[in-house]
Order: C-alpha cells, then sequence, then structure tokens
C-alpha cells in the first residue's frame, strides 16, 4: 500500500465526511480520467474531439475534468465519437 493510500485510509478511519465525500469523489474523478483516456487511445485531441461533436475544446476538458454530473446521453456521445459503445455494470 502506498503513502498515499495508507494516508487516505487512517483520514477515512479521523473524519466520517472526508470518507463519505471521497468515495463519490473518487468515482467522478474516475469518470473523467476513463473519457480522458478514451480520447487520447483513439488519437484525438480536446479539439479534434469536439468538432466531431459540434461543441467547444473547453467543453470536452471540462467532461474529462468535471464528470460529477454528466449525463448518460453525453457519455453515449462521448464514446460514438471515438468509434467506441458505452457499455455499463452495476455491481
Amino acid at each position: 500500500m502506498s503513502d498515499l493510500q495508507k494516508y487516505i485510509e487512517k483520514r477515512k478511519k479521523k473524519d466520517p465526511v472526508f470518507a463519505e465525500n471521497f468515495d463519490t469523489g473518487y468515482e467522478h474523478f474516475k469518470i473523467g480520467i476513463l473519457l480522458r483516456q478514451a480520447r487520447e487511445e483513439s488519437g484525438l485531441t480536446q479539439e479534434e474531439l469536439a468538432s466531431r461533436l459540434n461543441t467547444k475544446k473547453s467543453a470536452i476538458s471540462r467532461i474529462e475534468n468535471h464528470a460529477e454530473d454528466i449525463k448518460l446521453s453525453t457519455l453515449e456521445k462521448f464514446a460514438n465519437a471515438l468509434g467506441k459503445r458505452l457499455r455499463l455494470e452495476v455491481a
């Protein structure tokens, strides 16, 4: 376990509000990272993807950096523009 992981676990035990918000925040962060990785793996810049989606580069940046309130329809459009399909899993 890394020092960061140890710190997070220790902080979660000491601070219930941090623990509750951390997991939700991490999931939102992870969605943005997955979207950015998918775009990069497709060899597209934010500008190129924005052009495919008929939007601005700033909108793509906002999606990748603040995915906490993203609509499912937006995720589908994002995936389709990358030549991918969206797959959801409830676990």
